[in-house]
C-alpha cells in the first residue's frame, strides 16, 4: 500500500468523486463527521449500554458519550500521524500535504465516531445473544437457514458482529431508492473496518489480525471490495475473502483501545466499585519513567492540590491519555513499513514498550475480574439474552411463517425502513430486516417491546 492511495474524496452510492459544488466551508471529511452526528442510528447510542446498566442515579458512559471521547482522542491521534507523514514526505504533492496535515484528523475521528453504530443494544452480551440465537435454533428455523441461505450467509447469524453491522448501517440503502446510505468517504469507512473479512473467513485462528473476527456481511462485500479497490488494499495471499487491514485503521483502534481502559475504569469509580486508590495504582506508574511535565512526581504534586476524588480520577484520566497519544503516534510511524505492507500483526497499544504493555495488562486483567464480572453488569447481559432472544424468536418465526395470524400482526411491527417480503423469495434478506430491527433498538425500546408482545406489559391507547 502507499500513502498516496489510501485516501480518496469517493462516496459510497457515487460512481465517481464530485467535483462540483465544493463546499468552502467544510472538506470531504468533515462533512463525514457531520452525516453520522447528526443521524438518528447515532443518536440512538446515547440509550445503549456501554458497560454498566443505563439509567442510574450516577450518570457513566452509554455508546454515545464513548463514541464521542474516542472520537476526541483519534482526532489527536490522526492529527499527530498525519504531521508525522506530511513532514516525512514534504516533497509530495500539495494534495498529499492538506490531506495529511489537516484532514487525516477529521477521518480518524469521523470513524472513531462511527465504530459502535452498529452494535445492539445491552453491550457486547447483544451481540452474543444474536449469534446464541441462530446457533442454537432448530426444528423449522435451522432447515430454512441450512436450504435457503450459503454458508456465508448463516455465518453473518450465527457470527453476528457489530462491526459489521456498522458497515451495513453506513452503506446499506435499506429500503430508500438512493444507494450509498450515509454516502461516507471510502477513507473514512475504510478507517472503521477493523476485520476486513467475510464471516466465513473470520472468527478463526489464522493468526492474522485481520480475521479474529469479521468486517462485512455477505450483502456488503461487494461495497467493500469496490472500496478496496479504489484504495489499493491488496487481498492476503492463500485467503479467500481477507483483505490487508487500511493503515488508518489502527488508529481508530487505539483511540478506542485507549478510552474504554480508562473510562471504564473511571465509571467503575463513580459507582464506588472500586478506590481512588486502586485507580492511581493502576494508572500514576504509566508515568515512572517520564520528564518534566509528564513525571509522576510532578503529576503528584498536582493531585496534591485537588480536593475531590473524582475531579482526581478525572486529571489522572487525561493526563493519561496525552500520555498514550504521544507514545501511539510515535509507533504508529515506527512501524510504518508493516503498516503499508499490511503485516502489522498486532494492535498499536501491544507495539508499545514492554514496561507499557504490562501495565496494560494489568489493567484488563483487573478490569476483566472486578469490573465486566460485577454483578450488575452481569445482570444487564442475562436480560439482554433474554429480550433480544425473546425478540428474534417472535420475528423470526414470523417471517417464516406469516400465514399465521399472529405473524402478520408481528411483522407489521417492523418499520417499512426494514423491508420484509415474507414470501419465501429472500429469506437471508428478510431475516436481516429484523435483525436490523432489533440490532437498531435502544436498551429501553427493545424491552418495552418485548414486554408488549410478550403480554408482560398491556399497550395503552394514547
Amino acid at each position: 500500500m502507499n500513502w498516496r492511495t489510501l485516501y480518496s474524496t469517493q462516496r459510497t452510492g457515487e460512481p465517481a468523486p464530485k467535483s462540483f459544488g465544493a463546499d468552502t466551508v467544510r472538506n470531504s471529511f468533515q462533512r463525514d463527521y457531520d452525516r453520522i452526528i447528526f443521524s438518528s442510528a447515532f443518536r440512538r447510542l446515547q440509550n445503549k449500554t456501554q458497560v454498566f446498566p443505563l439509567p442510574g442515579a450516577i450518570f457513566v458512559h452509554n455508546r454515545l458519550t464513548h463514541s464521542l471521547e474516542v472520537a476526541s482522542v483519534g482526532r489527536s491521534l490522526g492529527k499527530a500521524a498525519g504531521e508525522q507523514i506530511a513532514q516525512k514526505y514534504s516533497n509530495e504533492s500539495s494534495a498529499f500535504t492538506e490531506f495529511y496535515k489537516y484532514e487525516l484528523a477529521s477521518v480518524i475521528a469521523s470513524a472513531c465516531l462511527a465504530h459502535d453504530i452498529g452494535n445492539p443494544p445491552f453491550g457486547h452480551s447483544g451481540e452474543d445473544a444474536i449469534r446464541a440465537f441462530f446457533q442454537g435454533a432448530d426444528g423449522d428455523v435451522r432447515r430454512v437457514l441450512e436450504e435457503s441461505m450459503t454458508p456465508n450467509q448463516r455465518k453473518d447469524l450465527e457470527q453476528f458482529e457489530g462491526n459489521s453491522n456498522a458497515l451495513r448501517v453506513l452503506t446499506h440503502h435499506f429500503n430508500e431508492h438512493e444507494r450509498g446510505g450515509y454516502r461516507l468517504t471510502y477513507t473514512t469507512i475504510a478507517s472503521l473496518v477493523k476485520y476486513p473479512c467475510s464471516s466465513s473467513a473470520g472468527f478463526s485462528k489464522t493468526g492474522l489480525i485481520a480475521t479474529k473476527k469479521s468486517g462485512f456481511f455477505d450483502s456488503e462485500a461487494a461495497t467493500y471490495a469496490a472500496i478496496a479497490q479504489t484504495l489499493d488494499i491488496p487481498k492476503i495471499d492463500g485467503y479467500d475473502g481477507v483483505y490487508a487491514r487500511h493503515p488508518f485503521v489502527y488508529l481508530t483502534e487505539a483511540a478506542d483501545d485507549i478510552c474504554y481502559r480508562v473510562i471504564d475504569m473511571e465509571d467503575a469509580h463513580r459507582l464506588h466499585i472500586i478506590t481512588l486508590e486502586t485507580f492511581m495504582e493502576m494508572f500514576l506508574p504509566f508515568f515512572e519513567n517520564e520528564q518534566d511535565y509528564n513525571s509522576r512526581a510532578y503529576i503528584e504534586k498536582k493531585l496534591a492540590n485537588i480536593v475531590d476524588e473524582n475531579q482526581k480520577v478525572q486529571y489522572i484520566r487525561a493526563r493519561w491519555i496525552g500520555l498514550m497519544i504521544d507514545k501511539v503516534s510515535k509507533v504508529f510511524m515506527d512501524h510504518e513499513q508493516e503498516l503499508l505492507n499490511g503485516t502489522l500483526e498486532k494492535d498499536l497499544l501491544k507495539c508499545l514498550p514492554e514496561g507499557d504493555r504490562k501495565l496494560i495488562d494489568n489493567i484488563n486483567k483487573f478490569s476483566v475480574k472486578h469490573i465486566y464480572n460485577y454483578r450488575a453488569v452481569v445482570e444487564i447481559e442475562i436480560a439482554g439474552y433474554n429480550v433480544i432472544g425473546g425478540l428474534l424468536k417472535e420475528l423470526v418465526h414470523a417471517v417464516l411463517k406469516p400465514e399465521l395470524p399472529k405473524s402478520g400482526k408481528l411483522i407489521k411491527l417492523i418499520p417499512a425502513q426494514f423491508p420484509v417480503n415474507a414470501d419465501g423469495t429472500n429469506i437471508y434478506g428478510d431475516i436481516q430486516s429484523v435483525v436490523d430491527f432489533i440490532s437498531g433498538m435502544t436498551d429501553l425500546y427493545a424491552i418495552d417491546i418485548y414486554r408488549k408482545i410478550t403480554g408482560i406489559t398491556i399497550p395503552e391507547i394514547r
